[in-house]
């Protein structure tokens, strides 16, 4: 199997994964919740179709990713900002 298809299937794991976990964080807290996993995974599922959507060359997967990447990273420097003056 090609290296780019491996990788490609494995980013789409890891994005899939922070709404499996999101799902089970919510069905154990009975309530609609978003863990901090939840942000590692979708920065790291995010990156890695980044790089795979650039080698594909495909300008709207660039787009969606490099702007998702941005902002799960803000989603980040904000709860690590909020823990740090609030510990």
């Amino acid at each position: 199997m090609n290296f780019w298809i491996i990788w490609g299937l494995f980013a789409q794991l890891l994005f899939f994964l922070r709404f499996f976990v999101q799902w089970i964080a919510s069905e154990k807290k009975g309530e609609s919740t978003i863990p901090i996993s939840f942000w590692y995974f979708s920065i790291a599922g995010s990156l890695l179709l980044l790089a795979y959507s650039i080698y594909r060359k495909d300008i709207v997967f660039i787009l969606g990713q490099g702007l998702g990447s941005l902002i799960y990273l803000r989603n980040l420097i904000l709860i690590y900002r909020k823990e740090r003056l609030n510990p």
